[in-house]
């Protein structure tokens, strides 16, 4: 009889097991045993004889969720997270003084505009959260994506925006451990 040298691998991704995944896969299995025992508890109630059926119950949606769960995409940086809080905090403040200071002039200072940008962006997900934090960025709004191209409203539609959406971008990169795509 010969063994079978495939590795074992993880459920949902195919990835090989190491010591590491086997207890983040065994951390998955008891978190999702405490959700579906959690929500059997809250529709069966506390009735001991309800749990004769409960528990296979329970265990079978664990396994079944913990095997039928997609591939895990890279998620957020959490170093990445800690780096973009303040940048967004920043970034919110000077936006809202950029437009209060144009407001409160004598002379309102708009020309405003649109102004197309290239994402170099490759994960839908930190593409959508580009779009949407687009109009941190003082005087900006995005307006309309078209696959790579942002459409993007700016109060000045003179000031070249370009450098502020590469930071932007930049960042959003770093806080879903992207590396940005070349701009060919």
């Amino acid at each position: 009889m010969v063994a079978d040298a495939t590795p074992a691998t993880r459920p949902g991704d195919g990835r090989p097991m190491t010591a590491v995944s086997c207890v983040q896969c065994g951390v998955d299995l008891l978190t999702r045993i405490t959700f579906f025992a959690t929500l059997w508890l809250i529709i069966a109630g506390r009735d001991p004889a309800s749990w004769v059926v409960g528990a296979p119950m329970v265990l079978l949606a664990a396994v079944a969720s913990l095997a039928l769960r997609r591939p895990r995409k890279r998620g957020l940086s959490l170093a990445g997270l800690l780096r973009f809080a303040p940048f967004f905090v920043i970034e919110s403040l000077r936006g809202g003084l950029d437009v209060t200071v144009r407001v409160l002039r004598p002379r309102v200072r708009i020309a405003p505009g649109f102004q197309n940008y290239r994402m170099r962006l490759a994960d839908p997900r930190a593409r959508v959260f580009f779009f949407s934090v687009i109009s941190l960025l003082p005087g900006t709004l995005s307006a309309d994506v078209d696959d790579d191209r942002v459409l993007v409203h700016a109060l000045d539609a003179e000031a070249d925006l370009n450098p502020e959406l590469q930071r932007l971008e930049r960042r959003v990169a770093d806080l879903f451990g992207e590396a940005l795509t070349s701009t060919d």
